[in-house]
């Protein structure tokens, strides 16, 4: 409710702007707030590891993925037509490239999203079903938001990770568009064009802010991921130890044989453990 009060109050300030403006106010302190996401904190700071990157493409893929095929299905929608650019801005097929690389052909069958994307995902489809309108205000916070940071951010990644060339780093790469400053005036353009009701505006509106809230969830989602899968390899280096040390331990009365057998198979059991993690 307080998010919707606050979109209501910007959008009456700033009620005779065109929408990109709109949205840019409305969505200032989510922006502000998603920047400051630990995820996006380890971009700026020339410091996203790996298993960051990769878990972030993982989630990106079904994003994109819900994203694109709704914006196709409703690319004759009067609000979606004029924002409707897939052969620059598409990235899922993109996404998929770089899954690959890092992944493997199997790429599929090991992707690992949090709660909050699937989240992100049912919004989608539900509002392109119907509020197709909404899908604008996704649109632009996703797509002008990779193409604005997208040569950056790739080259931080690619120092970060120590990558060689741009393999792995398509999803930064627009091929389709020449100049990103001149599209972004032409992708603004079309969008202001797009004819609302106060209603459909206002919708629009909020659901700009609730695109960055989203995408926020998703950041914090993510963290959540990679700091259980630090806890849990830590823990089970630790148990891993401790059964070393307890056969270490075995009773005095068993055979040397035995004693060394059962050394083995624990030893090895917990080496296995690791490896299945």
């Amino acid at each position: 409710m307080e998010a919707e009060r606050r979109t209501q109050m910007s959008a009456e300030q700033t009620e005779n702007r065109d929408l990109s403006e709109q949205i840019k106010e409305v969505t200032k302190e989510s922006h502000v707030r998603a920047e400051n996401t630990e995820l996006m904190l380890s971009f700026q700071r020339g410091q996203v590891t790996l298993p960051q990157y990769k878990l972030l493409l993982c989630s990106l893929y079904e994003i994109y993925q819900a994203l694109e095929e709704e914006l196709d299905r409703n690319s004759n929608h009067p609000a979606v037509a004029p924002i409707y650019f897939p052969a620059e801005l598409a990235r899922l097929k993109s996404i998929e490239t770089d899954l690959e690389y890092f992944y493997g052909p199997a790429w599929r069958e090991k992707i690992v999203v949090p709660a909050a994307t699937q989240r992100y995902c049912h919004r989608l489809r539900q509002i392109g079903k119907e509020n197709p309108e909404f899908l604008v205000a996704h649109a632009y916070t996703r797509y002008l938001g990779d193409l604005s940071g997208g040569q950056v951010l790739g080259r931080i990644a690619q120092k970060s990770m120590g990558l060689k060339g741009s393999e792995g780093l398509s999803f930064f790469a627009f091929p389709g568009v020449s100049s990103p400053n001149l599209f972004k005036q032409l992708y603004r353009g079309r969008m202001n064009s797009v004819e609302l009701t106060a209603e459909e505006r206002s919708g629009v509106l909020e659901e700009a802010v609730r695109a960055f809230e989203l995408n926020i969830q998703v950041f914090d989602g993510l963290q959540k991921m990679l700091s259980v899968a630090g806890n849990l390899q830590q823990e089970s280096s630790t148990n891993s130890n401790a059964v070393y040390r307890k056969t270490l331990q075995l009773p005095g009365s068993l055979s040397p044989m035995v004693r060394m057998a059962l050394g083995l198979f624990v030893a090895l059991a917990a080496v296995m453990g690791l490896y299945a993690l």
